[in-house]
């Protein structure tokens, strides 16, 4: 939230160790950070969900049923797959009955395969959108990360999801290994 966390160097006239002009602010005991849970389809742009402290599986189940779902009734009607990763607080025997009860089609997963993960594309894509921009408290940092979320246009979703063919073969093809995606 506040810059860098690696050395700085700083050019200055000798003497002017302690000038103002020449200093780097420092944030005491972390600067803090905002955690979020986001979702998107292939016709918009869901809810970005500010996650305040450890996020469990309860903490899950809350935002599926009071976000997720709430966003789905009014934007996907019924038939959609859901994805989500192997996270253990994802794939919990709890989540996963709650997912059985609401009928919810969940898109079949390999486990460790960022490269498929549409989600942490749009991550990067929201980590750009913010470079450089900073925030004073948390709070403006979610609302930045909010305002930027809303932004990303469909044609980004679009690409992303126009990618996931190509992104299957090469996964396929690396067999289990890194791929560029």
């Amino acid at each position: 939230m506040f810059g860098t966390d690696g050395i700085q160097w700083i050019r200055r006239p000798i003497d002017s160790r302690y000038a103002p002009q020449y200093q780097c602010p420092t944030v005491k005991h972390g600067g803090g950070s905002v955690m979020v849970w986001g979702c998107f389809s292939d016709t918009s742009m869901g809810p970005l969900k500010r996650i305040v402290g450890t996020m469990d599986r309860y903490v899950y189940e809350d935002i599926l049923e009071n976000t997720m779902r709430l966003w789905v009734r009014s934007n996907l009607g019924r038939s959609w797959v859901f994805q989500q990763d192997n996270d253990p607080k994802h794939t919990s025997g709890h989540v996963a009955n709650r997912f059985r009860r609401r009928r919810v089609d969940l898109l079949e997963w390999p486990s460790q395969s960022p490269d498929l993960n549409l989600i942490e594309q749009m991550w990067e894509e929201l980590e750009r959108r913010l470079k450089g921009v900073r925030a004073s408290n948390t709070n403006q940092k979610f609302a930045q990360l909010k305002a930027a979320w809303k932004s990303i246009p469909m044609t980004v979703v679009q690409t992303l999801l126009d990618s996931m063919p190509r992104r299957c073969l090469v996964v396929i093809d690396a067999k289990e290994y890194p791929t560029k995606y």
